[in-house]
């Protein structure tokens, strides 16, 4: 096998390198690449509420929402590794509870229309992750009531 140099290949070749996005360019070019689907319907997945995380983050379907995602080059390019459930979950920085409401068939049925989805996305983007949200409210929770402890 003949070792060749990025700049080697660049003469005979396209040379992409990984793209490094925010988390809000990542979700936007999701929605994007979701409205690029027109009218069509995606599958949703089922009762994701009802598995054990392990199954959850397995999950996955042809022609979903998250395979839109991963058949994206940029989003590819930057770093999705497949169309499961638990790499929308670590690759789009959500929360259970927003994929969930992007993707669960207890909102759509069997599928959701493209645009739909890509306005979930839109409004996933907006949110702060409801774990981040949780946690710093059970840790400010706590934190008072150590304080009443300390005062009583």
């Amino acid at each position: 096998m003949e070792h060749k140099t990025s700049a080697d290949l660049q003469e005979i070749a396209d040379v992409t390198h990984p793209q490094s996005l925010s988390r809000d360019e990542r979700l936007e070019r999701w929605a994007v690449a979701l409205e690029t689907c027109g009218r069509s319907r995606l599958r949703t997945l089922s009762e994701t509420e009802h598995k054990p995380a392990s199954e959850r983050a397995l999950m996955r379907a042809d022609n979903s929402v998250i395979s839109v995602a991963f058949e994206d080059p940029i989003l590819r390019l930057a770093g999705v590794r497949d169309d499961t459930y638990g790499e929308a979950r670590r690759f789009f920085e959500l929360s259970d509870y927003q994929i969930h409401e992007l993707l669960c068939d207890c909102h759509y049925g069997s599928s959701v229309a493209a645009q739909h989805a890509a306005w979930s996305v839109r409004k996933a983007k907006s949110q702060k992750s409801l774990d981040v949200v949780l946690s710093s409210i059970a840790i400010g929770a706590v934190g008072l009531t150590g304080l009443a402890a300390l005062l009583l």
